[in-house]
């Protein structure tokens, strides 16, 4: 469900307001709109948490150009140098890297320019010209003449690039610390959050306030703290046009989804519904299907029990939440793909001979295809018919859910027509056109009270396209089978690929390094085809979610999610 909210105007005495969002930063229910910050504060703890990021960035990067250049010894400079000031040590040193590489590249485009002259002394030259002595017959002469000899150029060079090599290595020697940069993020994120919101208290003359939104279960806290501490405080519901933040609370099974719609950025407007169980039962099935491989959902598996075990809980620790959902997902993910190789038969774009025979594995494998695409198209249809019937049955008894209902009906004759038009049914059955009829009428009667037709009315006209929208929506749940053909046949040629180089016929000490290569095709292979069903995943599970079945359902995804104010250090 999506928690209710209720709006708050909290009052304090003006001398307070600190203490005030101090208290309230502690209880930390409170959803305040921090967005607005403009304070010099405000600026300067985004300016610190900007260079703690610059500075984890110098760190990384130093320690990958390590690995691949030639090895310096780091002259210690960071040795002695305190976590705290560790930030404004490595940026200056950066700053000194960067002076020192400009310098060096000044110099070599001088010593570039003056080498064909040679190592002479410029001020010996000059000293002879002033004096009118032609040096064209016994040399040639830059012009203009350089600032010192060659020589001295290129020591200056070289002690600008020793420069360089000892800061490069001094930073990447100090990677190894980065974590106690990174350890002081959440405190950093703390300080901005706290700025902004004393940003957002208004003042005026003896009193403050501040505006925001609360969950209404967390109200009892409030209210008790405002006790406690003397605040005044104006709570009421949401009005039309106002949006206030999403806070989703998933049954219990199911709440693991909402780590995904944190990760995918988005959150359904206040006043929609929360679709987490049909976005997560189905999404499982889509997974499953645009992977395709039972071999890969077992990688995936394997991976995800390795991340249980390495977030384990230590001493009395415990797995943060996010990772905890996100570990419960993938584990529901993967298993669906292992189902969904066992009922197909398929392990690495091949099949286990034992279970050629099985029902299953024999209807999925129709050379004709047809079962798959009746499969897909039957996915789809079930997928948006909830959509319209969830419609129906939170609008009754208001006459608007019989048109949701009429367009449950519309689909499933859309359903039907599909499956006539690729030659899965022969033709649409009569009973189907009957269904329609009720179906569209239903639609065209109910969609729009009488009262509305001057402001709705053309919501009617465009009907017939809804309708081929409709047919639209539902062969677009062919993409499942597609996809997921793609990756089995990208799988079996490169099995094809691996198998054929090995041969009786070769030498023995041929095979030996043809079957070196024929690892290194099914590895390079078979990761390249787990990569793009990652992709196909984003792509395409979630489209089929967030866009078919959500503008049925009549979920924008235009809301934004709950974040109270609190602390997270």
């Amino acid at each position: 469900m999506i928690v209710p909210m209720k709006h708050l105007t909290l009052l304090c005495v003006a001398d307070a307001g600190e203490k005030t969002l101090a208290a309230l930063r502690d209880l930390g229910c409170v959803h305040v709109d921090l967005s607005g910050a403009s304070s010099a504060a405000f600026a300067a703890a985004r300016g610190e948490l900007a260079e703690a990021e610059r500075a984890v960035r110098i760190l990384s990067k130093a320690a990958a150009e390590a690995k691949g250049g030639a090895s310096v010894a780091a002259d210690g400079r960071f040795d002695s140098v305190r976590n705290a000031d560790l930030v404004a040590a490595v940026l200056a040193a950066d700053a000194e890297r960067q002076a020192a590489a400009e310098e060096a590249e000044a110099l070599r485009q001088t010593v570039r320019a003056y080498e064909p002259y040679g190592d002479f002394d410029p001020a010996l030259a000059q000293s002879l010209l002033d004096r009118g002595v032609d040096l064209s017959s016994v040399c040639t002469l830059p012009d203009p003449l350089p600032r010192e000899r060659l020589s001295a150029t290129r020591a200056r060079l070289a002690a600008a690039q020793a420069k360089v090599a000892s800061l490069a290595a001094a930073l990447a020697s100090a990677n190894g610390r980065a974590g106690a940069i990174l350890a002081a993020y959440p405190g950093l994120n703390d300080r901005i959050a706290f700025a902004a919101a004393r940003d957002a208290l208004a003042t005026q003359g003896a009193v403050s306030w501040i505006e925001g939104w609360i969950p209404a279960e967390s109200v009892p806290r409030l209210r008790a703290q405002a006790v406690t501490r003397g605040w005044g405080l104006l709570l009421r519901d949401a009005e039309p046009g106002e949006n206030p933040p999403t806070l989703i609370r998933p049954p219990r099974l199911f709440r693991p989804v909402a780590a995904l719609f944190q990760g995918l950025g988005i959150a359904p407007a206040y006043s929609e519904a929360d679709v987490s169980v049909p976005f997560m039962c189905y999404f499982s099935v889509f997974f499953a299907m645009l992977v395709g491989d039972g071999a890969y959902g077992a990688i995936f598996l394997a991976a995800t029990l390795f991340g249980w075990w390495k977030t384990r809980p230590k001493g009395e620790g415990h797995r943060p939440r996010i990772i905890r959902s996100w570990l419960t997902m993938l584990t529901v993910f993967s298993f669906a793909t292992v189902v969904w190789g066992v009922l197909s038969n398929t392990w690495f774009g091949a099949g286990i001979p034992a279970c050629a025979d099985w029902p299953t594995v024999k209807w999925l494998a129709d050379p004709s295809y047809g079962n798959m695409m009746l499969l897909c198209f039957t996915i789809g249809a079930s997928h948006l018919m909830l959509a319209r019937i969830w419609n129906g049955i939170c609008k009754a008894p208001d006459p608007t859910c019989l048109a949701e209902f009429g367009w449950a009906g519309v689909l499933l004759l859309m359903y039907l027509v599909t499956n006539a038009i690729v030659k899965i049914f022969p033709a649409v059955p009569a009973w189907g056109f009957w269904v329609g009829g009720v179906s569209i009428a239903l639609v065209f009667l109910f969609t729009v009270r009488p009262s509305e037709l001057k402001t709705r009315g053309a919501e009617l006209g465009m009907l017939p396209l809804n309708i081929m929208s409709a047919l639209g929506d539902i062969i677009s749940y062919v993409r499942l089978f597609a996809v997921g053909l793609a990756s089995v046949k990208v799988a079996e040629n490169f099995n094809a690929m691996a198998t054929g180089l090995v041969s009786a016929e070769h030498a023995l000490w041929l095979n030996a390094l043809l079957a070196v290569a024929m690892v290194a095709i099914l590895l390079i292979g078979h990761g390249l085809n787990l990569a793009m069903a990652g992709l196909s995943i984003l792509v395409h599970a979630v489209r089929l979610n967030t866009l078919e079945f959500s503008n049925h359902k009549g979920v924008t995804w235009a809301g934004y999610a709950y974040r109270p104010f609190r602390k997270n250090a």
